[in-house]
């Protein structure tokens, strides 16, 4: 069966349309079905005990002062701190317990025999065991108003007092008032992670967290989408390995063809301004490997950096807490990568086009001198932000919105807009030649659609604001946060990959075409709605998890293909001796291994309904998260550097050692952290999550134990082979400056020497 480039244009805009119909109903739902703001929560005697305002306050609070980079909110956030919506249900059902027992037996809890401790658990989860009546008020036992109170005074003690036993400086909250507010506002999840959604027999959370002595636990639905998910992927493997064999996709081969020399290259202006984005983003990196390096070391310390508070009397819990540096560290994480891409997408255009729009490299470096004032602004807004140095409104606009991955303010995120758009027709400019010549599903096309998307998704983090529902903030959150990376960063690396493999005259231009249309094809009918399994646990309701389940395992097919892919460039890499382009490869093939890995095998484990309800938020996560981000996206934009840098200096003085270097310090690097530290302890947490509760598995009491801690010193091996590839990259960079070539001050198409024979190619 042989498909045409024109056919599968078509599937794809059906694909589209679903999408669009489906996530159009999602978003419509996820207003009408998010967990009610209670106008009033009263007392017994009907006395106020919190009210919308003060819910709304305490989330403003949550973003403002940056604790989603501390602790978690219905499961998702950081690890370092306890959940908030799973920390106070524990500390709400123990304060109960409390209540109870002196109630009925004018005695603590603890000292009460075996039966009377069961007899006053059942009354709490009866208490806790109810479903919402559709009023604007909520009315609390006497147990549930003291317990509320309660929680209020841990939450004054801990996040305004300041504990640094937690990781917590003193003064994170402003004021007293903040800090109970923020409490009204974590014990509003766990209110309605408890209560029973009208006319259902879950919870608005579908009764997570795990929590036993609150009668929360999996519902029937995670078991039997958890079955149907894998008895799906034992379907999904094998009808992906019969489309494969069906279709006949041509393979790159760099046998019997003519490949490009680096000296046969000439150098565009605008090509030479694209190498700037290179060692901004390489600082970038650098300065977010050092930061991720404190971040573990705080699970250690958590109030220290190896004694230094000590010996120089400087606290950098004060200066630099956990909430701010993991901020940055997620931040940068992005933003250099996503420089590096901005970059390669206007580096490789004169490659395939032999077009210089005219003033286009002044415009490039315009596009590049934005970026930073947006990189210095951002991060700046993020400290300023948080230490209450902007009044009123200004802190979400210009200082710290709060929400992980989309943690800078609005203000800085418009400028990361215009960015996005300002490359978008830059890469128009460059790709011009090519997009006059072919139909709307061609090559150039598909780079800029795949730039579009990713600028039309972070449209969706403006949909909210800080009085927004926190299950529909989550929604577009979401948005922005899972489709960029299941969905238009995957689109954007099959399409980078096809445009590289093209300009080293690997694969002819509608070869490459049909292959990346495939593979966007399948990234788009899995990735988009595949989002829906972060919607299981946020508030939103239950058909999500049938969805979810599904979309969620449909995402392991296109990341087979690109390993499929991989394998198969690493071949043609490899069938001759004389091909020049094999550092770059190198970085390709690791990142498509790395996605499989980390995107595809650790992502569809941690996605099963069943797994995921106890696991949410748990270092199985980080494990996942850091393998897809780095190893994929990161090894990608990293593999782009080697073959820009590889065409811009002369071949004579080319020296790929410390690159590569630095390629197997990455490698070893992140396989060490990954499965020597990360994943065993994120197993041992799944254990406790099965075994006691999930607040359990989040408490500091389990990441004070000798074995986790052993597991915690364990990561210093890795995270230093990562910190030495990047600080050998650097320098790398710096020593490779002054010896690139100069730029082609007249260029024509015949100062390319793949152009000619592309832009021919119909």
């Amino acid at each position: 069966m042989e498909l045409t480039r024109k056919t599968i244009a078509k599937v794809i805009v059906a694909a589209f349309l679903l999408n669009l119909v489906v996530m159009g109903a999602g978003a419509w739902f996820a207003y009408q079905e998010a967990p009610p703001i209670p106008e009033e929560v009263v007392g017994p005697d009907g006395e106020t005990i919190a009210t919308a305002e003060t819910v709304q306050d305490g989330k403003a609070a949550f973003q403002q002062y940056g604790l989603m980079n501390h602790g978690s909110i219905l499961g998702n956030g950081a690890y370092y701190g306890e959940d908030y919506t799973a920390g106070t249900l524990e500390l709400k059902t123990e304060h109960m317990r409390e209540y109870y027992a002196q109630e009925e037996y004018g005695a603590g809890y603890d000292s009460l025999d075996s039966a009377e401790r069961a007899a006053v658990d059942q009354t709490v989860r009866d208490d806790l065991d109810s479903a919402h009546d559709g009023s604007d008020v909520v009315r609390y036992s006497a147990a549930e108003a003291y317990a509320h109170e309660r929680v209020r005074q841990t939450y004054v003690e801990r996040y305004h007092e300041g504990d640094h036993d937690r990781g917590v400086p003193v003064g994170m909250i402003d004021s007293t008032e903040e800090a109970e507010d923020f409490a009204d506002f974590a014990l509003w999840t766990a209110w309605f992670s408890h209560t029973d959604r009208p006319n259902s027999d879950n919870s608005f959370t579908n009764e997570w967290p795990y929590s036993p002595g609150a009668g929360n636990d999996a519902t029937g639905a995670a078991m039997t989408w958890s079955v149907i998910a894998m008895v799906l992927l034992v379907g999904a493997a094998g009808a992906a390995i019969l489309l494969y064999k069906s279709v006949k996709l041509p393979e790159p081969s760099a046998a019997g063809i003519s490949v490009p020399e680096p000296g046969d290259v000439s150098v565009f202006p605008s090509q030479r301004a694209a190498l700037r984005f290179i060692p901004i983003a390489a600082g970038l990196f650098l300065a977010q490997v050092l930061l991720g390096g404190l971040l573990a070391h705080f699970y250690i310390e958590r109030a220290g950096f190896f004694g230094i508070e000590e010996v120089f009397g400087i606290h950098i819990l004060q200066i630099l807490p956990f909430s701010i540096a993991k901020t940055w560290h997620i931040d940068l994480g992005i933003l250099w990568i996503a420089s590096t891409w901005l970059g390669a997408g206007l580096f490789l255009p004169p490659l395939l086009t032999g077009h210089e729009p005219k003033h286009q490299s002044r415009y490039v470096n315009v596009l590049l001198a934005a970026l930073v004032t947006v990189v210095v602004g951002g991060m700046g807004g993020i400290w300023l932000g948080a230490n209450g140095y902007f009044d009123g409104q200004l802190w979400w606009l210009l200082g710290n919105e709060g929400l992980e991955y989309l943690e800078v303010g609005k203000v800085w995120q418009g400028g990361l807009l215009v960015g996005f758009i300002l490359w978008a027709i830059l890469a128009i400019r460059g790709l011009k030649p090519l997009l006059d010549r072919e139909p709307v599903y061609g090559l150039a096309h598909m780079i800029l659609y795949a730039g579009g998307s990713i600028t039309l998704l972070f449209v969706a983090g403006f949909m909210f604001t800080p009085t927004t529902n926190m299950a529909v903030t989550e929604f577009w959150r979401w948005w922005v946060v899972h489709m960029w990376v299941e969905g238009a960063f995957e689109f954007f690396i099959v399409a980078i990959i096809g445009l590289t493999l093209v300009s080293m005259n690997l694969l002819t231009r509608r070869s490459a075409e049909k292959a990346v249309m495939l593979q966007a094809l399948l990234v788009m009918g899995t990735g988009v709605i595949g989002v829906s399994h972060h919607y299981w646990w946020i508030g939103m309701p239950d058909y999500w998890v049938p969805i979810g389940s599904v979309f969620s395992t449909l995402e392991l097919l296109p990341l087979i293909f690109i390993l499929y892919e991989a394998i198969g460039q690493y071949r043609a890499m490899t069938e001759t001796g004389g091909f020049p382009y094999k550092l770059p490869f190198m970085f390709i093939v690791a990142s498509g291994v790395w996605n499989f890995v980390g995107a595809g095998v650790l992502g569809f484990f941690i996605n099963l309904p069943l797994i995921n309800y106890y696991e949410h938020g748990t270092y199985l996560t980080v494990g996942h998260a850091h393998a897809a981000m780095f190893g994929a996206f990161g090894f990608l934009a990293l593999g782009m550097v080697a073959y820009m840098l590889q065409l811009s200096i002369d071949p004579e003085r080319w020296d790929g050692s410390w690159l590569r270097a630095s390629f197997w310090l990455w490698n070893v690097g992140l396989a060490l952290m990954v499965f020597v530290s990360v994943l065993p302890v994120g197993f041992l947490q799944l254990e406790v999550a099965f075994t006691e509760s999930y607040a359990a598995a989040r408490s500091l009491a389990f990441y004070e134990r000798p074995l986790v801690q052993t597991l915690f010193w364990a990561r210093m091996p890795g995270d230093s082979l990562l910190i030495l590839g990047t600080v050998v990259y650097f320098a790398d960079l710096i020593r490779k400056r002054f010896v690139l070539r100069s730029s082609a001050e007249d260029p024509t198409i015949d100062d390319m020497a793949v152009a000619e024979g592309i832009i021919d190619d119909d």
